[in-house]
């Protein structure tokens, strides 16, 4: 099979270690093929081209920090894919609030692959190649059209891969069935489970629900949950990261719990949380933190707009994507756990700007 140039790279990008390269060989690696995706993609997307060559003369750049880059509401505004329509095999799109504008990501097969089997690398690299029960803190409902996603169920599916047994919590008003789970954990009582959730929705529907509903569980030892999909709502809450991971140790005695950052406009590329509370840029991504003035490259340590790289996405040119998000970069191969690359934190959502849908809401059906 004749791969295009853009798949090619992102399967180089998988035969490296997930975090197997020094700064020096990955900022190398990161940009030749960074550039070979902008190359890329000007020729394969006229939007993209116009806007590279009226604003970035053509996105020729000598460092990753002068790539040049797209903000990532434009996926909401425009329809950017590099692939002809007949070869989209999926079309992803985010979790907008009601009446909102959502992005449309459009994955030919090849970057489907490529995605999905970043996404095995990383979680195994922190979770290991077995597969436990799975308990998914959702619902089932809206996995049941594969040709349309929206980032929930994207998420779902891409981490129901990793477990076995499945058994969904919720109903779809986001209710929990304890006598279901009761049932369910009584079936294995020591073996470890994977949990897998939103942030807020396990908050909403499992931790405070189970204090509302008088429940008491426990799971077996060596259980995690991963979670993910944005703090808005648990920062109105005024709950942090130390506060959420206390509070499902006391519920249900689950000490393994890691966040992670990611997005719909780069499925794959996720950047997961280290036993330390960092999060932790791949082989084949990374992220550079802006002034929110100028939007020039910040010092380690200073807080500003997260800009995410990837060499994932060959179908669509979200390679290298400005959020409107606010992170810190904390350090660069000096993480405690010992992982080399730049580890970071987010901070919230960027003010005056436009709230984006994330996946602690409910979904709204798109036609």
């Amino acid at each position: 099979m004749n791969m295009a140039p853009a798949t090619l790279q992102a399967s180089a990008a998988l035969d490296v270690d997930v975090f197997g390269l020094d700064r020096q060989a990955k900022r190398e690696w990161l940009l030749h093929g960074l550039q070979s995706l902008t190359r890329h993609h000007h020729a394969h997307c006229a939007p993209y081209a116009a806007m590279l060559d009226a604003l970035w003369r053509g996105g020729s750049a000598d460092s990753l920090e002068a790539l040049p880059w797209l903000p990532v509401r434009l996926f909401k505004q425009l329809d950017l894919k590099s692939v002809p329509d007949d070869q989209v095999l999926r079309t992803l799109v985010s979790s907008g609030t009601t009446g909102a504008a959502v992005s449309r990501i459009f994955l030919d097969a090849e970057t489907a692959r490529a995605q999905t089997r970043a996404l095995t690398r990383i979680f195994s690299h922190f979770a290991g190649s077995r597969r436990m029960r799975m308990l998914v803190v959702d619902d089932d409902s809206f996995l049941r059209d594969r040709s349309r996603f929206n980032a929930r169920a994207a998420g779902i599916l891409g981490f129901s891969n990793f477990g076995r047994d499945h058994l969904y919590l919720l109903d779809e008003q986001l209710q929990p069935d304890w006598d279901a789970l009761a049932q369910w954990l009584s079936k294995a009582p020591e073996e470890p489970v994977l949990l897998f959730g939103f942030t807020f929705i396990v908050w909403q529907s499992f931790v405070q629900a189970a204090r509302r509903d008088g429940v008491e569980l426990r799971f077996p030892a060596g259980s995690m949950l991963v979670h993910g999909g944005g703090w808005k709502k648990m920062d109105e809450q005024k709950v942090d990261n130390a506060a959420y991971k206390a509070a499902l140790s006391a519920a249900f005695g689950i000490e393994r719990v890691h966040n992670y950052y990611g997005m719909v406009e780069q499925v794959g590329s996720i950047f997961f949380e280290c036993e330390h509370g960092h999060l932790h840029a791949p082989a084949y991504a990374d992220v550079i933190v802006r002034d929110l003035q100028d939007l020039a490259p910040v010092e380690n340590g200073t807080v500003g707009a997260i800009q995410v790289l990837s060499l994932l996405p060959g179908s669509y040119p979200g390679h290298s994507l400005l959020t409107e998000d606010l992170g810190v970069i904390h350090g660069e191969d000096d993480c405690p756990c010992g992982r080399p690359g730049k580890h970071f934190g987010v901070l919230g959502r960027i003010r005056n700007v436009e709230v984006r849908g994330c996946s602690d809401t409910r979904t709204v059906p798109t036609a």
